[in-house]
């Protein structure tokens, strides 16, 4: 009996896994319910933390300062801050894939729109506390200081990325949708290429990011090449 169940047994293709996966229990719950109940609040909550950090840090509260030069403290967290949520952004694909996690996608969105806030946020305080709302010295930094004209750059970039991330515009957009948020891999660079010109001095953590991006951008070239060339001869031998 045990046999000809197993031999009978049907192979589940990968639609089929998914559904699968996707109605295993967990804490008595389905993993779609473990996302949209567990796992994006406890992600929203924890992308909050470096918010709590800065306004800690600005008044004082809990033991933490923000040194000699609040402005400039706030400047810098601020921008590197959005710079680690794009790439926690991008880090999600290869994750879901390397782990078989599909799920992870579901929290791509959220932490790309955070690192629009966070993006947001950096340029409020250089404008507002650095430059108090001198929108001459600003026009003059952006058209002057290149490190300035690549990281506003960058930032009007993010912009159509954050307008878009709703489920409504993917649909309208439909195959246009991935292609315009593949923009984002220009906006790592250029946020890297920002914080390089941006320190002058140490430039060390510049370069860990750089490295990071060259490892994330390899990845995802290797896999299109392996997607384009050894994909196929697969199918072709599998049908021989």
């Amino acid at each position: 009996m045990t046999d000809s169940v197993t031999r009978d047994a049907p192979v589940l293709g990968p639609s089929a896994r998914s559904a699968a996966a996707s109605s295993r229990l967990f804490l008595g719950l389905t993993v779609d319910r473990r996302y949209r109940l567990l796992y994006k609040p406890a992600v929203f909550a924890a992308s909050l933390v470096p918010l709590a950090w800065l306004t800690c840090s600005l008044f004082g509260w809990l033991g933490f300062s923000a040194g000699v030069d609040p402005v400039k403290f706030l400047e810098l967290e601020c921008g590197k801050t959005a710079l680690d949520f794009i790439f926690i952004t991008l880090m999600v694909t290869p994750a879901h894939h390397l782990a078989a996690l599909p799920h992870l996608r579901r929290l791509r969105r959220m932490l790309g729109l955070f690192a629009f806030f966070y993006a947001a946020l950096h340029f409020t305080v250089y404008v507002a506390l650095d430059l108090d709302f001198n929108w001459h010295m600003v026009g003059a930094d952006i058209v002057k200081r290149p490190y300035i004209t690549v990281g506003f750059s960058a930032l009007l970039m993010l912009i159509p990325l954050a307008v878009t991330s709703t489920n409504r515009m993917m649909r309208r957009l439909g195959r246009r949708w991935t292609k315009l948020h593949r923009l984002v891999y220009v906006i790592a660079a250029f946020g890297v290429w920002h914080y390089y010109w941006q320190e002058k001095i140490d430039v060390r953590e510049p370069l860990l990011y750089a490295a990071a991006l060259a490892l994330l951008l390899g990845y995802r070239a290797v896999r299109a090449w392996r997607q384009k060339h050894l994909v196929p001869q697969r199918v072709q031998r599998t049908s021989a």
